[in-house]
């Protein structure tokens, strides 16, 4: 009898190939449980489908057979098994092995390494120096604003992508900042939906090493409730909140003091209640208010993107920054974004999840949105910019730099 194939495991990036010579679909692991990336070429791509759990290895030979009109696949079934499972892309006992062995090493680490220095931004201190001046510089010329600074939003997206969204929101910091704590709300990718991801540990960057606020993330371990995810290892591979380091860390030095929190899905599109009906949701975001309630003590910092529109994220249409949708998109934006910056977390969210059904923008910093709203809790904010980027030339990712008051 057939073996029944293991599923392919849930996550997974999957991209066409952007390299005419090796044409076919980019598979890789954003968990980094292995550092595997694989190219399937076209013939192969179908044979996927068969990997859900419920087929089995004479369903693949069949359909290789119809591929490759012969009936001798049985080398390269065992290859496609062997290649994908090796590359823990499979639910079976070598990914268990390697998610087990990566938990393990992340939760033993004193720090969290710099893990998209190189290519999110320069690995050598002083050229990253030059780098983050240089963004920085970006920032549109704006006059200063009244009021008691509370925090800011700012991308996360690829900072070459977001250059000027990122310069505006990090133009709202003064130099008097740095002895604050500064709580990181990150966009959690791949987060469980419904969990705040914490850890103690410190970030590091070329820079050198951030101060991490114990006393604050230990309060909110032991009061934040079911919704807390300590030491979340999805920490160990997210970049929303590494961005935000770095500029940081540019701005106040290495040592700079922060509170990392890694914001997972919330809401009906996720099958959980709205946030202002979770229960859960409601006492971790209020303990979070009550811990950095602190006047004078805490900035909050928010890594947001907003909309995702195009053939990347399965719309079917090829989108392009500032043309034919993509206006529409900025009036939805910008109506999100109002209430935002009126500081109405749950009037934000009635845009977010649309009767019921989730976000049609796709808004990947809704999350941390909601988050910052309901737990700094500003009077008012401001929109010092928006924009939006073509991540590829057929797919846009919006994002904006805001600064907020009390």
């Amino acid at each position: 009898m057939s073996r029944t194939l293991p599923a392919l495991r849930a996550h997974l990036d999957l991209i066409p190939s952007p390299l005419p010579e090796t044409p076919g679909l980019v598979i890789r692991d954003p968990f980094r449980y292995a550092d595997a990336m694989l190219v399937l070429p076209p013939p192969l791509i179908p044979c996927l489908m068969l990997f859900d759990g419920a087929h089995d290895e004479g369903d693949l030979r069949v359909v290789l057979s119809r591929i490759t009109d012969t009936v001798e696949v049985g080398d390269i079934a065992r290859h496609l098994v062997d290649t994908l499972s090796g590359s823990g892309f499979l639910q079976d006992p070598v990914f268990e092995r390697l998610r087990d062995d990566r938990h393990r090493a992340f939760a033993a680490a004193e720090r969290r390494e710099p893990v998209h220095a190189g290519s999110g931004y320069p690995d050598d201190p002083g050229e990253l120096r030059e780098w983050a001046a240089r963004c920085l510089a970006e920032g549109p010329s704006l006059p200063a604003d009244e009021g008691t600074l509370v925090g800011i939003a700012a991308p996360h997206v690829s900072p070459d992508g977001g250059l000027r969204s990122y310069a505006a929101a990090y133009g709202a910091l003064t130099p008097d900042l740095g002895d604050r704590t500064f709580v990181i709300l990150g966009t959690s990718h791949y987060g469980t939906p419904g969990r705040f991801g914490l850890t103690r540990k410190p970030f590091a960057t070329p820079f050198g090493t951030t101060t991490v606020d114990t006393a604050r993330i230990d309060a909110l371990i032991a009061e934040g409730g079911p919704s807390v995810a300590a030491e979340d290892y999805c920490h160990a591979m997210e970049h929303s909140i590494e961005f935000q380091v770095v500029f940081l860390q540019h701005l106040y030095g290495a040592g700079v003091r922060i509170v990392p929190i890694l914001c997972g899905p919330l809401g009906a599109g996720v099958r959980r209640p709205p946030p202002a009906r979770d229960a859960d949701t409601q006492r971790f975001l209020d303990t979070l208010a009550r811990v950095c309630a602190s006047p004078g003590e805490v900035i909050w910092v928010a890594g947001i993107d907003m909309a995702h529109v195009g053939e990347r994220y399965g719309d079917g249409i090829a989108a392009f920054a500032d043309e034919g949708p993509m206006k529409d998109v900025a009036v939805q934006d910008i109506a999100r974004c109002e209430r935002i910056t009126a500081g109405d977390a749950d009037g934000f969210w009635t845009l977010i999840d649309v009767d019921g059904e989730g976000d049609p923008l796709s808004w990947c910093g809704s999350s941390a949105t909601y988050a910052l709203l309901a737990a700094a809790r500003p009077r008012r904010g401001v929109m010092r910019h928006y924009e939006q980027w073509n991540i590829d030339p057929g797919s846009v990712v919006t994002f904006a730099g805001m600064a907020f008051y009390r």
